[in-house]
């Protein structure tokens, strides 16, 4: 009776987990679907991105616990007092630095930061994150290394940095003055907060991770192995804050190995292939193509799987970028600052979001999707 009653218990557990983990809950349920048709295989997950993402969450967390970012949150809210200031500051510093840190990072680094400006000035974070998600997955459009599809894109079509911009410069600058509409249409209001001073206790320990993090970013660009980045991440955690480990989103790595395996297995399948052949055949069906694919399997993979039947690199290019917009899983750093923002909210929380995140970005698909095509192809 005594196993009978704690086997409900844990079968309760992982229902009211799956409940309220409905990206986790999708990507699971793809992954067991889609395994079905394909065998899923280890290659597919991607470990790099599993390892960089649990060294960018101890640090954003040994920041946290600093108080490092409640410090730079005061520091804002001294200087600006009221909500399109505050706004504009946190989506273009998130739209600038995903063009260098990519849109991952950017996002681990800066939604944080959100959160607790939010927290003190007592405002809802829900609008703030999501056009700094759209501001990340925007702006990193601008460089090779702002995301893995431009890098990738960028070296298998063996392009040069004048073709590259020449074609991403017009985007970023329509991104400039889109989020700053989306910004300016705000209702306005006083910001009411009280600021207590922050004080760092260990500024040893300080900068330490800050060093960490520099090493950290250096292993996103490969000048330092992304295997030695993580040894040093732990054996640096172990020393000095064990506790850190307690709080990386082990569920939100488990999302990812289930998107990658999904991805992995979609991409197996012939069937798949023959449509990526009958449909690449000319720049406007490579365009539309590639933005269509990356609202299911996201855009990473999108631009390696489809690279292999088209030599249309710009529509490409300019897809896969535009097709990080739209769906929540079109782009996985969208998974991430969903994640993010969901920590310690309600599961009416996660509904409100995902429909207010699905209205800015398919409105942003549509104007980008639109505009680009009348630039470039029509």
């Amino acid at each position: 009776m005594l196993n009978l009653d704690y086997t409900k218990n844990k079968i309760l557990q992982i229902l009211n987990l799956l409940k309220n983990e409905v990206v986790f809950s999708v990507a699971l349920f793809l992954a067991i679907v889609s395994s079905f048709l394909s065998i899923p295989k280890v290659e597919y997950i991607d470990f790099k991105v599993l390892i960089t993402l649990f060294n960018l969450m101890i640090i954003v967390s040994a920041l946290k616990h600093m108080k490092i970012l409640d410090k730079i949150a005061i520091s804002l809210l001294t200087k600006f007092d009221n909500y399109k200031k505050i706004s504009f500051i946190l989506i273009y510093i998130t739209f600038f630095s995903s063009m260098l840190i990519t849109n991952d990072v950017a996002l681990i680094t800066f939604i944080p930061l959100t959160l607790i400006i939010s927290k003190r000035a007592s405002i809802s974070p829900m609008k703030l994150v999501i056009f700094q998600t759209l501001a990340a997955n925007i702006g990193c459009g601008l460089t090779p290394m702002g995301s893995p599809q431009n890098l990738f894109i960028f070296s298998y079509y063996n392009l040069g940095a004048f073709e590259f911009f020449k074609v991403m410069l017009p985007f970023t600058l329509l991104g400039v003055l889109w989020l700053f509409i989306l910004n300016i249409v705000e209702k306005n209001k006083k910001l009411q907060f009280e600021l207590e001073d922050i004080i760092i206790e260990n500024k040893f320990q300080v900068l330490i991770f800050f060093v960490l993090f520099l090493f950290i970013i250096l292993s996103v660009f490969n000048i330092i192995n992304y295997k030695l980045a993580f040894i040093i991440t732990l054996l640096v955690v172990l020393v000095l804050n064990k506790k850190l480990l307690a709080n990386v989103d082990y569920i939100l790595l488990l999302t990812f190995v289930c998107f990658f395996i999904f991805i992995g297995n979609l991409s197996s399948l012939p069937f798949i292939a023959l449509f990526a052949k009958a449909f690449l055949y000319n720049k406007t069906t490579t365009y539309f193509s590639s933005i269509f694919l990356s609202q299911f399997i996201s855009n990473v993979p999108c631009s390696i799987f489809l690279a292999n039947f088209t030599s249309n690199w710009k529509e490409l290019l300019l897809g896969v970028n535009i097709g990080g917009l739209g769906t929540i899983i079109a782009s996985l750093a969208s998974v991430i600052s969903h994640k993010l923002y969901m920590n310690d909210r309600t599961s009416n929380a996660q509904s409100n979001y995902i429909i207010l995140f699905s209205f800015y970005n398919i409105i942003s698909l549509l104007v980008f999707t639109i505009i680009n095509y009348f630039i470039f192809i029509f």
